[in-house]
């Protein structure tokens, strides 16, 4: 891909499933990357690889986290956010989920998005870069076991649309796109569904199968990458053809 070369990437969630895919991908194509997460004991630091402590609702998080990653590597290209949480294995249907639960996912997804971009505004608006927020095929439909979930993740695609059109009104040569992935499994998703109900999950997908992750990836690195440079406030939907139903 073009562009990415040199350029340097901030990954929140880097310890998960989809973020260590996320920052592989980016360093194949030749990106620095800043990988963070509240448990970055599993990440080891190589020479364009950073691992970072961050807890992604704390402002003073972020603020530490930008520092340590300008005085590093000296600049900032790429933010993509992309620490979230389901905790689906509690009840999240409209009539149960609770405040406290409904609060606890949207501190994170949501929260944690807004700070991202924030930071990510700050660090780039005299430069230009790019914002990847990363929300979920259940953004896009109704989620009546997710509600929590689903809701957190409307609210990154709006909040995506509401930020791509703030930079270019003030300016900024700052892009920010949303991907929405479909399936794919993880801890999270396998914790949350019996292997039948995982089975089923898989014939419902119209490809038949669940997503790799690298796929979801490959996805991020484009819209990363000077490929994707008239793209902003999009959505990127990668669902095996889920939506199209």
């Amino acid at each position: 891909m073009n562009g990415l070369a040199g350029k340097v990437a901030l990954v929140t969630g880097a310890a998960g499933t989809l973020g260590r895919a996320i920052a592989s991908r980016l360093r194949a194509e030749g990106a620095r990357v800043v990988a963070t997460d509240r448990q970055v004991q599993s990440i080891r630091p190589e020479k364009d690889l950073m691992p970072l402590v961050h807890d992604v609702t704390d402002p003073e998080s972020w603020a530490r986290v930008m520092v340590e990653s300008l005085n590093a590597f000296g600049a900032l290209d790429a933010v993509i956010n992309n620490a979230g949480i389901g905790n689906l294995q509690e009840p999240q249907d409209p009539e149960s989920v609770t405040l406290a639960h409904w609060r606890a996912v949207h501190a994170v997804n949501v929260e944690g998005v807004l700070l991202g971009c924030q930071a990510a505004i700050r660090a780039m608006k005299h430069r230009g870069g790019t914002i990847v927020n990363v929300s979920s095929l259940a953004a896009l439909a109704p989620s009546p076991k997710m509600a929590a979930y689903g809701a957190s993740k409307a609210a990154v695609r709006q909040l995506t649309m509401t930020v791509a059109a703030y930079c270019a009104q003030q300016g900024y040569k700052i892009r920010c796109n949303s991907i929405h992935p479909g399936w794919f499994l993880s801890p999270m998703t396998q914790g949350a569904r019996t292997a039948e109900e995982l089975s089923a999950l898989e014939r419902a997908i119209p490809m038949k199968r669940f997503a790799a992750p690298e796929e979801i990836a490959a996805s991020v690195a484009f819209l990363c990458s000077d490929d994707a440079s008239y793209i902003t406030g999009g959505r990127l939907v990668i669902d095996g053809g889920i939506a199209m139903q």
